[in-house]
């Protein structure tokens, strides 16, 4: 049996937060002939997954990215400096040093950094286990990366076998796998365990949660806030973690520390947020370091307008980025919006039950200039997007182009929101554009229009 098949059969899924079938990625690697990068960067806040595979269980990592990669080269990533980088240094393994911010690990900008770029997201137009190029028009070779728990996984597998594997876990999310653990006893705490395992249970091994701590974060700067009260009796699988919101996503779980104000742990970690923008697609380059600034003026209780401007930045930021840091940071703040909604009131009184709110340093950002909306566009609101018989768009049999942007290309010139009905510029001139923007018939020609007009040539239809 092919690594594939023995893959598919156990059901292992990426352990660095997607959850993508691995049998899938590895077989279109294979058809591709792609490089194998092994990701043990552990760029989550609170993750220590990686570090702890590469510390404890490198044969077993090196044997299984070997089997994966199938004659292809392999490369580890790693944080530069990282205890992490230095023991695949001493191994003579070949290492890929990654700088040591958020977006440096994410999976476009390894495969930038390994093939000679920065180490900054790329617009994926298409899988890049298939190649490509990038915003620049530079070619890119076909690579897969694949996080080191999979890999690691994967090795176990092909040495116990599927029915082992998948006698770990529940059907849905077969198999055992670590959980990064963090209280205010201890972090970085490694788990080995498997999906429906109490969550209590795994806090338990980091010296458990406290009865006053205000909340779990689940997931890191991407995840969710669960109050303590739902923690009771909550499971380890993305099936019961949905009925608060949460999945199980990169394998971190973090207890608020009762003593410290929750709208100040969420301060500092939007402040950091707010820093770590790759500084190329302007939602995320603007739009975190404005969401930062609402979320203090709004946790300071002085600014009666700052709820109402966190409402809308979160709901502006997903979607909007060459990879998916905005996404994250706007759900992390939207959950805490919710989840702290009595404490908010608490810093509106004047006071604050934990204790006061701690300030950051933080980075300063240009005035943004005011930019013309183009909601009015010249594409006419009132034509049809589609046919009025739609079965065929409803059945996915009917491919529907639809506007996109590059947003690592996009420069805010603002021509497409001239031309077309359905895109609006946000408060610095960058295009709005929503997932269900389809090109019609009726539209293809003004669309191709813009697309050719566009000034950085960041407008396509996919």
């Amino acid at each position: 049996m092919t690594i594939v098949s023995l893959l598919a059969e156990a059901g292992l899924t990426g352990r660095g937060g997607a959850a993508f079938s691995t049998a899938t990625k590895v077989a279109a690697a294979h058809a591709h002939d792609a490089e194998l990068v092994v990701n043990a960067c552990d760029g989550e806040l609170g993750a220590a997954k990686d570090g702890w595979v590469v510390a404890n269980r490198l044969g077993e990592l090196v044997d299984g990215a070997t089997e994966i990669a199938d004659g292809a080269r392999v490369t580890y990533a790693a944080h530069r400096g990282s205890e992490t980088a230095h023991l695949l240094r001493a191994a003579g393994l070949r290492l890929l040093a990654v700088p040591p911010r958020y977006v440096s690990s994410e999976e476009s900008a390894i495969i930038s950094l390994a093939q000679g770029g920065l180490a900054r997201p790329m617009t994926k137009r298409q899988p890049f286990v298939r190649g490509g190029r990038d915003s620049e028009g530079r070619r890119i070779s076909p690579m897969v990366v694949l996080n080191a728990e999979t890999v690691w996984r994967a090795s176990q597998i092909s040495r116990h076998g599927a029915a082992w594997f998948r006698s770990y876990g529940t059907p849905d999310q077969p198999g055992p796998r670590l959980v990064s653990v963090s209280t205010p006893s201890a972090r970085g705490v490694v788990a080995e365990t498997a999906a429906g395992a109490p969550v209590d249970a795994l806090l338990d091994l980091a010296g458990g949660r406290p009865d006053t701590s205000p909340a779990l974060l689940v997931g890191g700067l991407g995840g969710t806030f669960v109050r303590t009260a739902d923690v009771d009796g909550l499971h380890w699988s993305d099936a019961d973690l949905a009925r608060v919101g949460a999945r199980t996503g990169p394998g971190v779980l973090e207890v608020l520390d009762p003593t410290d104000c929750p709208l100040g742990f969420v301060d500092r970690c939007l402040t950091w947020a707010a820093g770590e923008s790759a500084g190329q697609c302007g939602p995320c380059m603007f739009g975190l370091p404005a969401l930062s600034a609402d979320w203090r003026a709004l946790a300071s209780g002085r600014d009666d307008t700052a709820y109402a401007r966190v409402r809308s930045r979160v709901g502006l930021l997903p979607g909007r980025g060459a990879c998916r840091f905005p996404d994250g940071v706007a759900g992390f703040a939207w959950s805490a919006l919710h989840v702290f909604a009595e404490h908010l009131e608490q810093h509106r009184a004047g006071r604050c039950d934990a204790a006061d709110l701690r300030t950051t340093e933080r980075r300063t950002m240009s005035t943004p200039t005011d930019r013309t909306s183009g909601a009015g566009g010249v594409g006419g609101a009132g034509r049809t997007r589609r046919p009025a018989d739609d079965t065929g768009r409803r059945l996915g049999l009917v491919h529907e182009p639809r506007v996109a942007v590059d947003r690592v290309a996009c420069t805010g010139h603002g021509v497409c929101a001239q031309l077309l009905a359905g895109v609006t510029l946000d408060e610095w001139g960058y295009p709005v554009v929503g997932d269900d923007r389809v090109v019609g018939e009726d539209g293809r020609e003004l669309a191709d229009t813009a697309v050719r007009l566009c000034p950085a040539r960041a407008l396509y239809l996919r």
